[in-house]
């Protein structure tokens, strides 16, 4: 998929090269409060978790993976978008609800740059018949991730028990949006 850059922001697919953006990024307990209660992540963990898990799901051409977002006018890397089937990791995933998910440095909170890329690349990824729906959930504390959920137009599903191989189990919401 062919990403065109938007009036702030360009975009990249992120490798392995990215290793320590992503470690950079996960230094803030802030930034890392509602992914797991605030514990940093590790280079080791970047490396031997994080980007093999990424590859799992990488797709260039169906735009799958972790987009890193970066300032045109600085150059500057403040974030990423992952963009992924919904479910992923489970026995079921559901190919045809996109799951989008945000991380941001905290220096760039509130500037509207998580709303404006998720908007964005759901826009481009909206064009690909196969995309039915969008989805993302967040612990049910994290008002700025469900504030970008609003934003980009997502309704209010459920409160569910996530279960995740490497973060565990979390109380979450889920937010989601039908293709038009």
């Amino acid at each position: 998929m062919n990403i065109d850059n938007s009036a702030r922001l360009s975009y990249q697919l992120i490798d392995k090269t990215d290793s320590e953006f992503l470690f950079q990024l996960d230094q803030n307990p802030e930034v890392m409060r509602y992914i797991n209660s605030g514990n940093m992540t590790t280079r080791k963990d970047i490396s031997e978790v994080f980007i093999p898990r990424h590859n799992a799901y990488k797709n260039v051409e169906k735009g799958w993976g972790l987009w890193k977002v970066t300032l045109i006018a600085t150059q500057a890397e403040i974030g990423w978008i992952l963009v992924r089937p919904m479910d992923f990791f489970s026995d079921q995933p559901i190919w045809h609800d996109i799951e989008l998910g945000w991380r941001f440095l905290q220096s760039t909170w509130g500037k509207g740059y998580a709303s404006e890329a998720a908007i964005h690349l759901q826009q481009l990824l909206v064009k690909q018949p196969e995309n039915k729906s969008f989805s993302a959930i967040a612990v049910k504390d994290n008002l700025g991730s469900i504030a970008v959920m609003k934003k980009l137009g997502m309704e209010y599903i459920k409160t569910y028990i996530h279960s995740d191989s490497q973060l565990g189990d979390l109380d979450v919401v889920l937010y989601r949006m039908e293709s038009t």
